[in-house]
């Protein structure tokens, strides 16, 4: 089986060396593995939260695509496409949202930090706060589960927005699922061998520090200039310089062959002066970067056949994302009317049909639990909390394996519960009276069973 990896580029800006050692390169050997079914596409809905200016974010999409096709990204291998060209995305966002709760987007690690920035400011919490910033994680949802990711290479910022996603989908699997999950349920993939680059002044490479060293952008002589603004300290040539403490070495290394590292290294402890390593880290970064440009310049002059290449990825993509589509829009009520054709034709059947059924959700504080719900929606159990999901899981599938749950259920005054190996799982009750409580036995019982028997 192949392991669908999809990753999303937010295009508001023109990517730089850091982009390249961190993310494009690692992304595009990633893809070249026989057991990979990679994803990767332009986020330029992701782009409008934060960019509203929209020379830049065109010119952004058609720099960002060419340093990808340029850096060796084959599109026969990868399904390479633009988030606005897949209406469907739209679409499963829009679903997604009326499942979702509000109170799990007020969790959002992007959205508490601009509330207790304006805090700080002594603004109003929401102060510019926009539905796109608020909402982010439910359209980052919908783009993987879209595509049912089995992995999606995030930092470890982003983690929090995978496990959302989780939860999302097994909210809508549960009320409209009838049983069956109805997406991939995706795993965060960290990297943590990933190079992290130093700028200009030694900290992260980054644009929001503004410190950093171009890819493609200016040509040659633009890459030359920036090398030689690294910072470096005052040692003059002669004196022997520490490479552990070097931004040009940690970059140089980023690029280099172990011999070619070692031999750099080597050449700054016996005392290689700072313009000559800077010149030394040029000619072997324009070594590999100097082919690639020339593809990044050939593409951007030809816009068209960028284009071209991303709407055959959308094509490919929307052959997944279209029957996927028609399944949820089943699911949900929204098919088509016509006799003989999906929720109409089942409509009349589905309430018969309907059947009694465990459901399991997330407490606010990050525990889960289950119901034991009955065919008429009456819920007869109540789980204890469970420290994450898959334990949960497993003491439901344990109660559904058990042939007479009687012997298992202990009533009290106004209630009973259910235990399991000596341990109590899930309680009943309080009812009004005694003889309230009997009856809601009874019915689990018989509902237990019926599942059973329908299993």
């Amino acid at each position: 089986m192949r392991t669908r990896i999809l990753t999303g580029v937010t295009t508001t800006g023109i990517p730089h060396l850091g982009n390249y050692v961190g993310a494009i390169r690692p992304a595009i050997e990633a893809s070249k593995a026989p057991d990979a079914d990679a994803f990767l596409f332009l986020a330029d809905y992701h782009a409008l939260i934060k960019c509203g200016e929209p020379e830049r974010l065109q010119s952004s999409r058609l720099a960002i695509a060419a340093t990808w096709l340029a850096a060796g990204l084959d599109p026969e291998r990868v399904t390479f496409y633009r988030q606005s060209d897949i209406p469907e995305i739209s679409e499963l966002c829009w679903l997604l949202t009326c499942v979702t709760a509000k109170g799990l987007m007020n969790r959002a690690h992007a959205y508490k930090a601009s509330v207790d920035q304006n805090v700080a400011e002594n603004l109003e919490p929401d102060a510019g706060i926009t539905m796109g910033l608020f909402s982010y994680p439910v359209l980052m949802a919908a783009d993987i589960l879209m595509f049912n990711a089995h992995k999606v290479p995030v930092g470890r910022d982003q983690i929090q927005h995978i496990e959302m996603a989780r939860d999302i989908a097994q909210r809508f699997s549960h009320l409209y699922g009838n049983g069956k999950e109805l997406f991939t349920l995706p795993e965060a993939l960290i990297e943590d061998s990933v190079a992290t680059l130093p700028g200009l002044d030694g900290r992260k490479m980054s644009k929001s520090y503004n410190n950093t060293i171009p890819l493609f952008e200016g040509g040659r002589k633009l890459l030359k200039d920036t090398i030689g603004r690294v910072v470096t300290d005052s040692r003059l040539p002669g004196e022997p310089k520490d490479a552990e403490t070097s931004q040009l070495y940690t970059i140089f290394r980023a690029f280099a062959s172990d011999d070619e590292a070692a031999a750099f290294r080597q050449q700054l402890e016996g005392g290689m002066g700072w313009g000559d390593a800077k010149a030394a880290l040029f000619e072997r970064l324009e070594r590999d970067i100097a082919p690639m440009r020339e593809r990044y310049e050939s593409l951007i002059a030809r816009p068209d056949e960028i284009d071209d290449i991303l709407l055959e990825g959308a094509r490919k993509a929307r052959e997944l994302a279209r029957p996927l589509m028609a399944t949820l829009r089943d699911a949900v009520g929204l098919g088509s009317m016509r006799a003989g054709s999906g929720a109409a034709a089942k409509a009349g059947k589905k309430k018969a049909a309907r059947q009694a059924r465990f459901v399991s959700f997330r407490e606010a504080d990050g525990t889960f639990r289950f119901r034991f719900v009955a065919a008429d929606g009456e819920a007869l159990l109540l789980s204890d909390t469970y420290a994450d999901a898959q334990t949960a899981g497993a003491a439901i599938k344990h109660l559904q394996a058990q042939p007479d749950l009687a012997e298992n259920l202990l009533l009290d005054e106004l209630g009973f519960t259910v235990s399991l190996d000596g341990h109590v799982v899930a309680r009943g009750g309080p009812f009004a009276t005694s003889e309230a409580r009997d009856a809601a036995r009874d019915k689990l019982l018989a509902e237990l069973r019926s599942l059973s028997a329908a299993g």
